[in-house]
């Protein structure tokens, strides 16, 4: 149905040298429970992380690699035969015959595309998961070239949960079952058996075990972490390819049936149908270029998932259960990162219906006024420590409201938000609570990290912030202004003005209290262990950006101006103005060195959302700075996970992507951003074809 949206990377490079950009980009599929695949452009495995499929599966499993790596080998008629995909092994060698002939890397609709160019023999290979299953379908076809073709494709795997180290020995004996052209791989009774088969000609499978060892990792290495290790493979399938006669390896942990029911051109031509109707219910404006891109990346953090405590309840109740996995590779779902992402992953998508299963699934799990920080990898509970995941839900509740005007949402969740109110007047758990004296909410207990600014090694919170924060009595601000506008609708003036006293109190004493006249802008903490902390820092843009700003307006010029020149960069803000002595320039190394700089310099995407908000407060309708804050985005969805935002990136100069390839929250506010800025008298209707040009 139209033409499809394409993200293209040619590739014209031959020597070993130019390989390095294909080791470095990666890719990324999701299949609508928690469950991906992803790898290299150059098919090595860098990372723990790296599969064909990685399978979501209900605790205490979790996420599991059972498919990791797939050899590929192609006989010409002429009986030549030339690898296509790649490996590294301990000492630095190579094995990237199959990269000479790679001509070109794209996504179509999200979906990737490798395209080789091998003699004369042009050959695609797509990946597709099809959506809520377990199942990954690799496909080949011959795009040009007279004659047929014999692949012979190895797998590999090593059955594990996917955040082992690489080097956890693999559990001996795995046990194959292979019956003509389809095999079963079983590791004990705990896991499900992995079931593979090939569609097409002439197939076959042949018995050939062997392990595959001293494989190199390199990003586990430069992570400080094991770095070699091995897999193992139960023989390969052989298949014959040809124009018009595709062929495709399909690996999955569903029942045979729900597999062999599914061809793999009618799960791609589902998928892409899928897709389509994404694009189709975004908001107008993120239908076209880089924001469509952004709709369809969005969609990988939206998820089913499966055997948490509450979801027996919430279903009982009516309710379908939706949540938003933080990053990929290793975050879970995080209550702080759902809540700041909802807004430009489901309501800018259009996606209003999982927005509100997304905020009931939260409020189930709300207990003593917090709801989960995160939730675990393989339980089925949640952990709390967080002083301001809580306060964002009502901001996510908020812009959700004012999408959809769904008060019975409203009406369900309101006696949890007032419970959680109470909870911050009287005191709650992590010594988070509402200081009687000047109505400026505390927080913070030993061994804790409790707001976003959260890396700990250790014992070592390496950025306790206890005390009075910035950003947390901005968001108790804008709760409480909240509250009053919602329970004055529903109940009345009555019971709306205890929360209209509490919020003129914070207001008051958080501009007497916050405001450093020396600096000019505001103070980071107050109260805290070493008294007042004059860190510049971009916690205090909540003062402005929030719905209920709670800086005074003549404040809020100078502290954008202090943040633009001090911590604006073109891929997102600094978590911490260079010169002060705990500011790091770079984000790497083990995982010391890394929490050591995670906060202290380092620069994090989803800070643009809140900067551009504030800019537009200040300049209104100065849509063309506040785009072109926002442009740094477009070359970087080339770089890390293709088609995606990092989660951070170096302080300085070239601001080298880190982290997690895909964050949720990263795309989330881009995405927002981007279209809140789109310049609406520039706009012109076109048909769909037109609408998602080649990039």
């Amino acid at each position: 149905m139209g033409a499809h949206l394409v993200r293209t990377i040619p590739w014209p490079g031959t020597s070993q040298a130019d390989v390095e950009p294909l080791i470095t980009r990666e890719w990324l599929i999701t299949n609508g429970l928690g469950g991906y695949a992803s790898g290299t452009v150059s098919g090595v495995i860098t990372r723990r992380y790296h599969g064909l499929l990685i399978a979501a599966l209900p605790p205490p499993l979790g996420r599991t690699l059972m498919f990791s790596h797939l050899s590929e080998q192609l006989r010409l008629p002429d009986r030549r035969t030339w690898r296509l995909a790649g490996e590294e092994f301990v000492g630095g060698l190579l094995d990237f015959e199959g990269t000479r002939f790679l001509t070109e890397f794209r996504l179509e609709t999200g979906l990737p595309v490798w395209r080789y160019d091998v003699t004369g023999f042009v050959i695609e290979k797509r990946v597709l998961m099809p959506h809520l299953q377990n199942t990954v379908h690799i496909t080949y076809s011959l795009v040009s070239g007279d004659g047929t073709l014999r692949l012979k494709l190895r797998p590999s795997l090593h059955l594990r949960s996917h955040d082992d180290p690489i080097n956890r020995p693999i559990q001996e004996p795995y046990v194959l079952t292979a019956v003509e052209d389809r095999i079963e791989v079983s590791a004990g009774s705990e896991l499900p058996a992995l079931r593979m088969f090939v569609h097409g000609q002439r197939k076959a499978f042949t018995v050939e075990g062997k392990i595959i060892s001293q494989l190199h990792y390199r990003s586990e290495q430069s992570r400080g972490y094991e770095s070699s290790g091995q897999l193992w493979s139960p023989g390969y399938f052989a298949v014959d390819l040809a124009r018009g006669m595709d062929a495709t390896l399909v690996a999955s942990t569903e029942r045979w049936d729900t597999i062999r029911d599914l061809a793999p051109g009618d799960g791609l031509a589902a998928e892409r149908e899928r897709r389509t109707r994404l694009l189709f219910a975004a908001h107008a404006d993120a239908r076209e270029g880089m924001a469509a891109e952004l709709v369809l990346a969005a969609d990988q953090f939206i998820i089913r998932p499966r055997g948490r405590a509450e979801d027996v309840r919430a279903r009982a109740e009516g309710d379908e259960i939706r949540t938003i996995i933080a990053g990929y590779h290793w975050f879970t779902d995080w209550g702080r990162d759902t809540m700041i992402g909802l807004e430009g992953l489901t309501l800018t998508t259009g996606r209003y219906t999982e927005a509100g299963y997304i905020l009931r699934t939260f409020s189930h799990y709300i207990h003593d006024g917090l709801i989960p920080n995160l939730f675990p990898e393989r339980q089925r509970g949640g952990l709390y420590h967080t002083a301001d995941a809580t306060l964002w839900f009502f901001h996510a509740l908020h812009r959700y409201l004012l999408a959809t005007d769904d008060r019975e949402t409203l009406r369900f969740i309101l006696p949890k938000l007032a419970d959680i109110v109470g909870h911050h007047l009287r005191g709650t758990r992590f010594g988070i609570g509402v200081d009687p004296g000047d109505g400026l909410l505390r927080q913070g207990e030993e061994g804790y990290q409790l707001t976003w600014m959260d890396a700990k090694v250790d014992n070592w919170v390496v950025t306790p912030r206890r005390g009075k924060a910035g950003e947390i009595n901005a968001l108790w601000h804008n709760a409480l202004k909240l509250m009053e506008d919602w329970v004055r609708r529903e109940q009345g003036d009555d019971d709306a003005r205890p929360y209209a006293e509490h919020a003129a109190k914070a207001r008051e004493a958080f501009n007497r209290r916050f405001w450093n006249s020396e600096l000019n802008y505001c103070w980071d903490v107050v109260d805290g262990e070493q008294g007042n902390d004059g860190a510049c820092r971009p916690n205090q843009l909540l003062a402005i950006s929030l719905d209920h700003p709670v800086l005074d307006q003549d404040r809020w010029g100078p502290v954008l101006e202090v943040v633009r020149e001090k911590l604006l960069t073109p891929v997102g803000l600094r978590s911490l103005a260079p010169g002060h002595p705990d500011y790091k320039p770079k984000y790497f190394g083990d995982l010391r060195s890394r929490d050591a700089a995670y906060h202290q310099g380092t620069v994090w995407a989803w800070l643009i959302g809140p900067f551009v908000d504030a800019w537009l407060k200040v300049h209104p309708g100065d849509m063309g700075s506040a785009r072109r804050f926002l442009e740094g985005f477009n070359a970087h969805l080339n770089e890390a996970c293709i088609g995606s935002v990092s989660e951070v990136f170096d302080s300085e100069s070239p601001f080298m992507p880190r982290g997690c390839v895909a964050q949720a929250w990263s795309v989330a506010e881009v995405l927002r951003c981007w279209v809140r800025t789109e310049e609406k008298s520039e706009r012109k209707s076109a048909e769909f074809g037109d609408l998602h040009p080649r990039l």
